[in-house]
């Protein structure tokens, strides 16, 4: 089966489906954890293109191919690897703030408040006119119409959603736009010369990485490339929010540094960086860093040659193009939460999420394939390039791999065994201790995936490029 998903992924890169046949699969399949949804064949197939990709640069690089393998059951693991990281020898919390979550409203329908970040938090508190108070909150919704408060949250600019079922989600406007696409695209967007890549000893070394995402699915990705040996740099600044430990999840290989590019002299900082950079990745809905000149047309002036690699939440097409959303929120509306919490219902009646966070990491892992693609089609071919992808099109994808027999769902374990996740783990020392963690996923032959820096606080490096890999 996850043969079959990674059959689905290939073609986006121009390449042959029985190019699967060169990965080997292992761990058994799905369920893995209480879902019907096939999150470890999304995850395997995915993963797998990434070592594909990855083996692909390396042939180019040396004439050599690797042999790529992935364990299914330790895929499952990564798609909620922030779930594992312990720091100094405590678990890292990952609680989210105490009013998110799914509250029933009006007529039997159910609403979903996105408050992680003080943002989205303020403005769903101020449509509503209550304190932030869980029990203030649910008095609150249970008086809305559900798809009058979404409606009011995102114009205030905020996030969540009305819980549609898969038929409703099916009929919805932004599902047919989407539906019209791709799972993801790699489109040549300028013409430059060929761009040969260095010898060196791993299929990523010398290339460099500017990392512009925020949350998960984004810092996925240039995590997955660092693993490779790219030179990542994550740069955000000290005004944006941040869910704090996500950052220790997804910074492992990575530097950080901080510009405000609000101000003229750090926005060319940026663009300096740019010129001298081959992959720009940013996770802003489309169109928002076009207004500060980033915009891909004009990033590909500064750098012939770039990758570009544009992710957000409901695609660049459709009536929800600009809309804010996230892994929740795209199962909220979509009817995955509430086929989850038909087949597994919770402490508390209603949609319920799936068991990890399968939108956002499938979508990095699919971001990382595209840029690793698209570098090799710059060696070959020349040229800048486009990739454009979001969680709502992976989402898509996801759903359309079917789902496990129910009979299948019976005492499905919640954990995966603690020896498997200790099989996985492994320890870095960060500036603020002594972190463990999964490790990379992916098995090469020939360049064992590995990350060459440990995870840093936001901003803890200076805004430039550490010198090139021989």
């Amino acid at each position: 089966m996850a043969h079959d998903a990674l059959r689905t992924i290939l073609p986006v890169a121009g390449w042959p489906e029985e190019r699967a046949r060169a990965v080997e699969i292992t761990g058994g399949g799905d369920p893995v954890l209480p879902t019907p949804f096939r999150i470890g064949t999304a995850g395997a197939a995915a993963l797998a293109a990434t070592g594909l990709a990855a083996s692909e640069l390396w042939e180019l690089r040396t004439g050599r191919r690797q042999e790529v393998a992935v364990d299914l059951r330790r895929t499952v693991a990564s798609l909620r690897s922030g779930h594992y990281m312990k720091m100094n020898g405590a678990s890292v919390s990952t609680e989210r703030n105490k009013v998110v979550g799914v509250y029933p409203a009006k007529n039997g329908r159910w609403s979903y408040i996105h408050a992680n970040f003080p943002n989205h938090r303020e403005a769903a508190l101020k449509v509503l006119g209550v304190p932030e108070e869980r029990d203030a909150v649910r008095r609150a919704v249970a008086s809305w119409d559900a798809l009058e408060l979404e409606e009011a949250i995102i114009a205030a600019k905020g996030a969540g959603g009305m819980a549609r079922s898969m038929a409703e989600w099916a009929q919805h406007p932004q599902a047919a736009a989407i539906a019209s696409l791709p799972l993801m695209e790699i489109l040549k967007i300028g013409d430059s010369p060929r761009e040969r890549l260095p010898e060196s000893d791993r299929p990523l070394s010398g290339i460099r990485v500017l990392d512009l995402t925020r949350v998960l699915a984004g810092p996925t990705a240039a995590r997955t490339l660092a693993e490779h040996g790219a030179d990542v740099l994550k740069i955000t600044a000290p005004h944006l929010p941040n869910i704090g430990y996500q950052e220790y999840d997804t910074g492992h290989g990575k530097l950080s540094a901080h510009l405000d590019l609000r101000y003229p002299r750090d926005l060319e900082i940026l663009r300096g960086l740019v010129r001298e950079a081959d992959v720009f990745s940013q996770g802003y809905r489309p169109g928002t860093l076009g207004n500060r000149g980033l915009s891909p047309e004009e990033l590909i002036k500064l750098r012939p040659g770039l990758v570009y690699i544009s992710m957000c939440a409901f695609s660049h097409v459709g009536p929800w193009a600009s809309r804010r959303g996230f892994d929740t929120v795209v199962q909220t509306v979509s009817g995955i939460t509430t086929r989850q919490g038909e087949l597994f219902p919770g402490a508390e009646p209603g949609p319920q999420f799936y068991p990890v966070s399968a939108i956002d990491y499938l979508t990095g892992y699919l971001m990382a394939f595209g840029a690793m693609a698209a570098l090799a089609r710059r060696a070959r071919e020349g040229g800048s390039w486009l990739v454009r992808i979001s969680l709502a099109q992976t989402g898509r994808w996801l759903v359309n791999l079917g789902e496990v027999p129910e009979a299948t769902l019976r005492d499905v374990p919640k954990e995966i065994p603690p020896a498997d996740i200790d099989r996985w783990s492994i320890e870095s020392d960060t500036p603020i201790g002594r972190l463990r963690h999964l490790g990379p996923t992916v098995r090469l032959s020939e360049t064992p995936p590995h990350w060459a820096r440990p995870s840093v606080p936001l901003g803890h490096n200076p805004p430039e490029w550490p010198a090139r890999a021989a």
